[in-house]
Order: structure tokens, then sequence, then C-alpha cells
């Protein structure tokens, strides 16, 4: 590089100047390529298509022409340093061509080899010193343009001196020059809450530094954010204060994150406090770090007798020692364990049984931080069924007589079963009542399938005129005889309430009034859902109220549709014997000529296939529409069997009664 020869533009137009520069020049050690243009126009030209190593421009007069000519040719070719030559007289023209961006100025009585290649030498220097000043200025404010953090610089009274564009972005403006020129009163302009710049200043003259200031400020469009700032006092050499300058960050979504946190943990404990179960955690040592008041009622203990305690401080030795035997176990594994434990806190008479559900407690990271678990109190339930253990030993010793009496109990049942069925339809109602079956206008069909021998599902169709008919059904919780029981009970009631069946929301309200005043005090409720529908073949209406049923599909054939008869209010109504005297909504709906009412109970769709799948009512619905265009007593087979071929076992697990009623059209007079 140092023997390369230097590239050398010349700006002359004297050529007998431009010709006395060139020789000495090339008298010099360096070898130099000389270029010489005559006008600084040609100069520039040429300086824009050659990188020359330094640009010598002389000119004939010390006047403004010749200033606005070397500050045009340095602010063209700004990476060319430029040495000017000319008339030494004018001491105020030579700083003025410096300040306008030349590197040196000659006088033509100076030159001389010597001064002109130092001349030459220190432009070079200087304009890679100048240069490399630059790019680092321009590096510097690229990385404080660009930085995430809005960075600042105020005076004490509250005024901007520096902004960065993060900053003027966090509160909604184009650029820092917006910004400053906006915000001319901090304390005022920016700070939601009053005083809180005079507190930033009084912690700054306190401390010298402030770390996570947050406030609400606001935004150039006046919405309202959360900020937090750092800062410091930047100071002179005496120690009076100059500016505060430091870095803002936007916490608005944090915030809201922490305020939803907040409301979470308190609608969490909330929840807690009132739960019927008491709830506790446990730290990797065994102390309790959590206890709802239902645990502390548990053992009759206040919050501050168990937090901070172990077990064994309220139990005995073993069964303490037992217990944080389970807790290790729990905690190391990380596994959720459901067991029923003893427990006899210190001074109780008898022995108490838990049921408890513990599960490891995990940070954020998924690392086990202890133990919480659910405790509820199964002592009687135990006690019972300690005593049906013993109640069941004194039945195996009478087995012999257990089994005869089993023997005349099957009897029972299927003489029951037998009755059972008798109360069931044995001949459908036609409308009118003088035509045949094939011609009624109502046609009906029917499945009913006991789990047991006797079943807890009941149907009934009625004729209550002679274009009106009633269509119940029922399912009595559970199944066997218990359930079969209650159907009579229903279906003797039902008999009864024949002035109420044309409203079927009145006839529902008041078998559910009976029901309760008879079930009341037999010590165990026995609900059941129900549904009853009345249709007039006439005009096709159905009025109908439902009970907690399942509900009832019409299958439009026409439309190819399916639709769930649901109540009016869209809302669910509750199953009879449970409320004393609620209210049962009637709605009303239109059936039309090939339309295809079916009812059944929730045997048939809870049934349960591999895998532990359950045969939903969406899946149901979507079989049905498969069979929609067959016979319905046909339908009703193809269902059934597609279901048992959907069970585990091949059976269903619960009775299952299907009623059909298929709307032919309005009888023909």
């Amino acid at each position: 590089m140092e023997n390369s020869p230097l590239k050398i533009l010349l700006v002359s137009s004297d050529k007998a100047m431009a010709q006395r520069v060139s020789d000495l020049l090339l008298c010099a050690a360096r070898p130099a390529e000389v270029t010489v243009e005559l006008t600084a126009d040609a100069g520039l030209a040429m300086a824009a298509t050659v990188n020359f190593h330094v640009i010598l421009f002389e000119i004939a007069q010390a006047n403004t022409a010749a200033l606005f000519q070397i500050t045009s040719l340095t602010t063209k070719a700004p990476q060319q340093p430029v040495v000017v030559i000319g008339p030494t007289e004018d001491e105020n023209f030579l700083a003025e061509a410096v300040y306008g961006g030349a590197q040196d100025y000659l006088g033509r009585e100076q030159l001389a080899t010597a001064t002109l290649w130092h001349a030459i030498h220190c432009s070079i220097a200087r304009q890679q010193e100048r240069i490399a000043l630059v790019e680092e200025k321009e590096n510097y404010y690229g990385l404080f343009d660009h930085l995430v953090e809005g960075i600042f610089r105020t005076t004490p009274n509250g005024n901007y001196l520096l902004a960065n564009v993060a900053l003027a972005r966090i509160y909604g403006y184009d650029s820092p020059v917006e910004l400053m020129a906006n915000i001319k009163d901090i304390a005022n302009r920016l700070y939601v809450e009053p005083n809180r710049r005079e507190e930033f200043v009084r912690l700054m003259q306190e401390n010298d530094t402030l770390t996570g200031f947050e406030s609400r400020i606001f935004r150039k469009d006046g919405s309202i954010i959360w900020i937090a700032e750092n800062c410091r006092a930047v100071r002179d050499r005496q120690g009076q204060l100059l500016y505060y300058e430091g870095t803002v960050e936007d916490i608005t979504r944090q915030r809201e994150v922490e305020e939803a946190l907040k409301h979470s943990e308190s609608l969490y404990h909330s929840l807690v406090e009132t739960m019927p179960q008491g709830v506790f955690r446990r730290d990797l040592q065994g102390r309790f770090t959590f206890a709802n008041q239902t645990y502390c009622k548990y053992f009759s203990l206040t919050p501050e007798q168990i937090i901070g305690r172990t077990d064994f401080d309220h139990f005995p030795k073993e069964l303490a020692e037992k217990y944080w035997r389970d807790d290790l176990n729990i905690m190391e594994k990380g596994v959720t364990v459901e067991i029923i434990e003893t427990a006899q806190p210190k001074g109780a008479p008898e022995k108490e049984y838990h049921h408890v559900i513990k599960t490891p407690l995990r940070d954020q990271d998924g690392k086990v931080i202890g133990l919480q678990g659910m405790v509820w109190d199964i002592t009687q339930q135990r006690l019972a069924e300690e005593k049906i253990r013993q109640t069941t030993a004194e039945l195996a010793r009478n087995r012999e007589e257990l089994r005869a009496k089993n023997q005349l109990m099957e009897e029972n049942l299927r003489v029951a079963a037998d009755i059972q069925l008798t109360m069931l339809p044995q001949a459908y109602p036609t409308f009118p009542p003088t035509v045949p079956a094939e011609q009624s206008a109502f046609q009906f069909v029917h499945r009913y399938e006991p789990a047991e021998s006797v079943s807890g599902d009941f149907f009934s169709i009625t004729a209550i005129s002679d274009t009106e008919v009633g269509v119940f059904i029922c399912d009595v919780t559970g199944h066997g005889v218990r359930a079969a029981l209650v159907t009579a009970m229903i279906r003797a009631l039902a008999e009864e309430l024949k002035p109420l069946a044309r409203d079927p929301g009145n006839f529902l309200r008041k078998l559910n009034y009976d029901l309760c005043s008879i079930l009341k005090n037999t010590g165990s409720p026995m609900l059941t859902t129900a549904f009853y529908a009345v249709a007039d073949c006439r005009t096709g209406a159905l009025r109908f109220a439902n009970a907690g049923h399942p509900k009832p599909l019409i299958i439009r054939r026409a439309q190819n549709q399916i639709e769930p008869l649901a109540n009016a209010s869209g809302r669910g109504q509750p199953a009879l014997g449970l409320f004393e005297d609620p209210t049962y909504q009637t709605t009303e709906t239109i059936l039309h000529p090939g339309d295809f009412l079916m009812l059944f109970t929730d045997g048939l769709y809870e049934v349960q296939g591999e895998h532990e799948e359950l045969y939903s009512q969406e899946r149901l619905t979507l079989d049905v529409k498969n069979l929609l265009h067959q016979p319905p007593g046909i339908l009703f087979d193809e269902l059934l069997r597609v279901i048992r071929t959907f069970a585990l076992n091949g059976e269903f697990d619960d009775d299952v009664c299907l009623v059909g009623m298929d709307f032919i059209g309005p009888p023909k007079i």
C-alpha cells in the first residue's frame, strides 16, 4: 500500500499552476497518478467515477464564488479529502474554507514538494479519521433508534432533551421529534396520576437512581398504558445536576396479566373456601402451607394451629409416619393417588375414615415443590359398609334359606314382569276410532327391553278424544324392582290425571306433586324423567312438556331432517320427584304428514363400546338419519341392532324403551 501510486485529482484552470503542482508531485519519493481537470464541475464529474486518494483544488481568488465551489466539492465528494491551494493574504477566508469542508489550505507561495506531500498525507489521515467517526456515530444512532426499550434524557424541570424511536412508538408518536415537540411539560402532559413526576423527582434526589418506577401515562391518542422507568441522575464535576437519563418499558400487558392473575387467585380462594371438602397443601418437608376452613373444621383446629406444622403435631406417631411415607411416594413418583385414610387426631375418642385425593404440586417449570390434597369424611359411609359386610356374613351363613328365597323371588319377578307387560299398551288406539289400524291418522310402534326381569321404563298411548292422542314415556332412576314399583305408581297416578290430559305442563306438574307426596317419607329419592305430548290429527298440532327426559326426535321425512324436540325456552326442566312444585312449560309445534315422532329412554344411548367410548346422542341422531326412510318397525329393529353391535358386550346395560308415532295425515271426513 505504501508503494502503490496515489491517485490525485488536481482541479485548476491555470495551466501553469497545474504544471507546477504536477511537477512537485512527480518529484516525490512515492509515485503519484495525477489527473487534471480545468473546472470544478469537471472535477466533480471525475470524482464521481474514480475514487481518488485526495483532491487538490486550486482557486484563483479568495471570494464567495470560490468558497461555494469548495463547499460543493466537499459535499458531493464526501469520502475524498480536499486540499485547497490559493492566495494567503486573507486569513479569514482560509478559516472559512476549512469550515466549508476542506482538510487543509496551502498558499501558492508555500508550495514545495515537502509541504505539498505533508498536506496530502495529513489530509488523507484526517479524512479517514473523520469517516471512521461518522461511521461510529451512525452505528451508535442506529443502535439507539433500533432498541426495543425507549431511551430518554430530560431536564429536571420536565423537558425532553433526547428520545429514541422506541420511546416515541411507546408513547404513540410518529418520531422522537414529534414527541419532544408535543411534550413540553412531562408532569402534566404525560403522567395520569397527579404529582407522579414529583414523586419521580423526589426519589431521584434521594437516590440518584431509580429502578422499576411504574406509572400510568397518556399516549398521544389519549389512551392509557403502564410503563416502567429505570433512570439515573447525570451530574457535572462539581456535583450539579445536569439531566436525567434512562429507559422506558411498556408493561401494560404484564400488568393486565397480573391483574387477571390476582382476580383468578381471588376466585380460586373463594371457591376453595366454600367447598364442602377439606383442601390442603404441604411443602417438601411435610409442613402445611394452606388449609381451607372445611379442613380446619374436620380436625377442630384454627389455620394458625395448622400452617407451618406437620401431621406429627396433630396425629399419633404411627399414623403420622404412614401419612409421611405415602406423601414421599407421591412426590417422588409424581403421581396422583386416591386412597382411604384412617385418622384419629390427638384427643379424639374414635378413629375416623377420610377419602383423600393427593397430587404432586409443581412450579411453573414442572418441578415438584410439594403436595396438595382434598379430603372428605366418609366415617359414616365406612361404618355403613362395615355393617353391610357383617350383614353379608350373616346372610352367607343362611345361604340355603336365601337360595330358597331367591328362587321364590325369581318366580315373583317373573310374575311381576308379566304383570308389568300387561300395564303397557296391548293395542294402539286408532284415529278416528272406527277405522282399521292401517288407516289410522296416527300409527304407533314400540320396543320395550328391560335390563332385568322388571323395568323402570314405562309408556302409555291414550286416546283423549276421537282426534287427540296422549303419548307418555318415563324412566325411573335405576332399574329392577324399586324402579318397577315406582312405574306402577306413576301409571296409577297418570290414570287419575286424565282430566288434565290435554295440558302437558299441568299434567306433569300434578304428577310430580303427587309423586313427591308419596315418596317424600321413603328416605331415598327416586327421580323420574318424563315426557308427555298431546297430538291432534286434524291440525297436526303437537303440545308437549318435558321433565328432564331425553329430547324426542321428530323425523321430517319430506325434508330429510331430524329435529330434537326442545322446550320453547331452550332450558331444561327438573325431573319428577326432585322439587315439590316446579312449573313445567307447555310447548307447541306442528307435525306434517309423513313426520315420525320418536320417544326413547336414556338406556338407548348410554352404551359403552370399545376403548371406553360411549354411544352419544349425536351418534344416535346420525344412525336414525341413515334409517329415516325405513318403516317404523324396521327402523327401530335396525337401530337396536346397530347399537348392540357397538356395545362392548353386545347388550344394553339399562332398560330400553322406544315409542314411535307416525303421522299419516289428517283423517278423511
